[in-house]
């Protein structure tokens, strides 16, 4: 074993050694819990998109990091599914991997890291109430959404009233549901614990 790995941390390297290791079990935590998420999955016959509980751990994880934790879980997330772990909602139609990224729920998986940021930093900029984790939320489910259908478009070559039928709309009253448990969760956890950096 080398000098530099067997010897002892330093008071000073000791705290940034803790602060990496930190942030790496953050973003490993997190990828897993929406990795879990994604296999809550309920398969629609009209949509190739299915159900899934992946937006509610998006928008959680968005609510509860900071915007470059978030945007590194999600990011982490995304590599971890390129890479062929199965953390993608299942699908009959794909095998694992990049095909994900690729096939028609790709816009939705693609828009994750900026829509997790984007809720971190707008949620960083308000009182944290409940009504501004709902609206943080829900602009970043909106981006989510508005990805999905745009990739979906293009993939399918389908109009936009066809997107929108396909990829948006089927989900509002569910994404509805994710904002508010999101919302609840985050500031629940606030009133007991500082915001992750």
């Amino acid at each position: 074993m080398s000098k530099a790995l067997s010897a002892p941390l330093t008071p000073a390297a000791r705290p940034a050694a803790v602060v990496r290791l930190r942030a790496a079990g953050i973003v490993l935590g997190g990828s897993a819990l929406v990795a879990v998420c994604a296999h809550v999955a309920l398969p629609l016959y009209f949509t190739p998109v299915p159900l899934t509980l992946q937006t509610f751990a998006v928008l959680l994880l968005g609510l509860l990091l900071s915007p470059r934790m978030a945007a590194a879980t999600l990011g982490a997330y995304l590599v971890e599914g390129a890479l062929g772990l199965p953390v993608f909602a299942p699908d009959p139609h794909l095998s694992a991997g990049v095909a994900h990224l690729l096939g028609p729920t790709g816009g939705y998986l693609i828009a994750y890291p900026l829509a997790a940021a984007l809720i971190s930093f707008l949620w960083r900029r308000t009182r944290h109430g409940f009504t501004a984790a709902i609206l943080c939320a829900a602009a970043g489910s909106l981006a989510i959404l508005a990805c999905g259908a745009l990739w979906l478009a293009m993939f399918t070559h389908a109009s936009a009233q066809s997107a929108l039928a396909l990829a948006v709309l089927p989900f509002l009253p569910g994404d509805a549901l994710k904002i508010a448990a999101a919302a609840a969760v985050a500031t629940g956890f606030q009133r007991l614990h500082r915001p992750v950096r």
